[in-house]
């Protein structure tokens, strides 16, 4: 490895995302390095737990939201500590979707109670000539690469690291509405009203999302996740016109740029959140796994997208408040009906803040046993 990684000791993930044989189904969870964990402590001298700790609750308590994400340090804590914890077979790297709008210059604040805040949204045409037009994500974005680079070596090679982005139809309606909305009725204006200037935004940030992506890759991380999490306010034409394409050019940018820089062809996932429209189309979008939401029978899924594609999904979170003894029915299911090769388990979404860690490892380790007994009988 060019910046001396540690050797990978648990590739299971890796294997399952590019549809090679695993011996059992590997298991993440969106949002794992979250709110949920209570008091989980650094290892120690001798890699005892002990110390100060710097659980996810006090750090966020202790500083600004964004201004964790700006510190590479607290970023490789947050994104250990769950693994700390639970038998995960990867980890993804603790950071935010929105730190690209920022990158582009647009200032976002995280309100208690509320979310992420644009204290200034994008309200007319003209306000596309605020942002920057060419960004430099090393000096915009930096901080995400050295966080990455850092957990990578902190990882020890106990699982891979996965890098993100959010997708540009997602990061242009946080954008124009100036925070969460339940109809996004602003940003789906433009479409409507501007069109062309809609695709210019989104042009714009397709082309910082392939740089960002692939500066990941650059600083270590071993796969890649595109979060279209709006992709449920849009309906089939409008997904059609404003997000599939984008989502297409930045598969084939970030493979072509990866190849061209002589950087790993890590795998990469696209979860387009409550677009079970486009599950077909998703499945030729270039990328190497499909991230599906809890609302679509996994049977029906690999109808759609087919026997070539990994599939990545998809208990209801709110699974997670059953009894433990629950949990392990819904996920002996969830892996009937997806099998258990060409599969990755997790979520339909992330993880809640008031969810349990017990029922959380219950869910680690129901993946992990019933897949291993399924694959032995």
């Amino acid at each position: 490895s060019p910046k001396g990684f540690p050797k990978l000791k648990n590739d299971t993930f890796l294997r399952a995302a590019r549809g090679e044989e695993t011996e059992y189904t590997p298991v993440w969870c969106m949002r794992q390095a979250g709110r949920y964990l209570p008091g989980e402590q650094p290892a120690g001298a001798g890699g005892r737990r002990g110390g100060a700790a710097a659980q996810f609750r006090e750090t966020r308590a202790a500083q600004d939201f964004f201004a964790t994400c700006r510190s590479p340090k607290v970023c490789c804590e947050l994104t250990l500590q769950p693994l700390r914890r639970f038998p995960l077979d990867a980890a993804i790297i603790f950071s935010d979707i929105l730190v690209v709008p920022q990158a582009l210059g647009m200032d976002v604040v995280m309100t208690p109670g509320k979310g992420p805040t644009f204290p200034e949204p994008l309200k007319e045409v003209e306000d596309l000539l605020k942002l920057r037009q060419k960004v430099d994500v090393t000096a915009e974005l930096g901080y995400v690469f050295q966080a990455i680079t850092l957990t990578r070596h902190s990882l020890e090679g106990k699982v891979p690291l996965i890098g993100f982005s959010g997708a540009p139809w997602t990061l242009m309606s946080y954008m124009i509405e100036g925070g969460g909305s339940t109809t996004m009725a602003k940003a789906k204006s433009w479409l409507y009203r501007h069109p062309d200037a809609s695709h210019r935004l989104l042009r714009l940030l397709t082309n910082i999302i392939i740089d960002y992506l692939v500066g990941q890759v650059a600083a270590g991380a071993q796969a890649l996740q595109l979060f279209e999490s709006h992709a449920g306010h849009l309906g089939p034409e409008q997904f059609q016109d404003f997000a599939l394409p984008y989502i297409r050019d930045i598969a084939r940018g970030v493979k072509s740029k990866l190849k061209s820089e002589a950087l790993p062809l890590v795998p990469m996932i696209v979860f387009a959140k409550d677009a079970h429209y486009a599950l077909a189309d998703l499945a030729c979008a270039g990328y190497e796994v499909v991230g599906l939401d809890w609302t679509i029978r996994p049977q029906d899924a690999r109808a759609q997208i087919g026997k070539n594609i990994t599939l990545q999904g998809n208990l209801d979170p709110c699974a997670l408040y059953a009894p433990k003894e629950k949990i392990g029915e819904l996920v002996k299911k969830m892996l009937e009906g997806f099998g258990t090769q060409r599969y990755i388990a997790n979520l339909g979404h992330g993880l809640y803040p008031d969810m349990s860690p017990e029922h959380v490892g219950a869910f680690v380790e129901a993946v992990h046993a019933h897949s291993r007994h399924m694959n032995k009988h």
